[in-house]
């Protein structure tokens, strides 16, 4: 089993990284295999409604300007997927966003089920306020893609602006630590 996180951050190895290697190390302990991608430094343009892919039927977005195919391809490979964002305007970055555009296009055009079934946790870093709404975007894109949202013992959510502070907040610290756990337990009970 895997799980694949994305770290939709402009920022590498930030807060919001952070808060998802807090997660994969639950995983990890679990003897379940992880993988982080961090957007950070990329260019992913937004679905451009070409519907190439409805046409196509390959698992693949038509447009071949940046990695998205590679990332598609590692999310039909994972059991799990965390999606990771700081709150940018109250919602998840522009990179991650273009990715969830894309991958549901692309999965709606394969039949509606490349993800179906796969467990999906969502995290989100917030300095002071708008998290719910990225969070809610994010597991949106789980529950459209008929995936099993995964919980904790709050919401998925880490305060703190500069890099490193998020660490300083022990209940989020510990509402990723529960997530991990869940994630593990889910997709033991699931792939069996």
């Amino acid at each position: 089993m895997k799980v694949l996180a994305i770290n939709g951050s402009a920022r590498k190895d930030g807060n919001t990284a952070i808060l998802l290697n807090l997660v994969l190390g639950e995983v990890q302990a679990e003897n379940i295999e992880t993988e982080m991608i961090q957007l950070a430094g990329e260019r992913i343009s937004g679905c451009i409604a070409c519907y190439q892919c409805m046409k196509t039927k390959d698992h693949r977005c038509a447009v071949q300007t940046d990695r998205v195919n590679d990332y598609l391809e590692k999310m039909r490979e994972a059991e799990g997927i965390l999606m990771g964002s700081p709150t940018y305007i109250a919602d998840v970055t522009a990179s991650l966003k273009a990715i969830l555009e894309r991958a549901t296009i692309v999965c709606r055009a394969n039949g509606g089920d490349m993800f179906k079934r796969k467990a999906g946790a969502s995290i989100v870093a917030v300095r002071r306020a708008g998290a719910i709404q990225a969070f809610n975007g994010m597991n949106a894109f789980f529950l459209i893609n008929q995936m099993i949202v995964v919980g904790s013992s709050y919401w998925n959510v880490g305060i703190g602006r500069n890099v490193g502070e998020v660490n300083s907040d022990l209940e989020g610290v510990q509402t990723m630590k529960a997530l991990g756990q869940n994630m593990a337990w889910v997709l033991k009970k699931i792939n069996r």
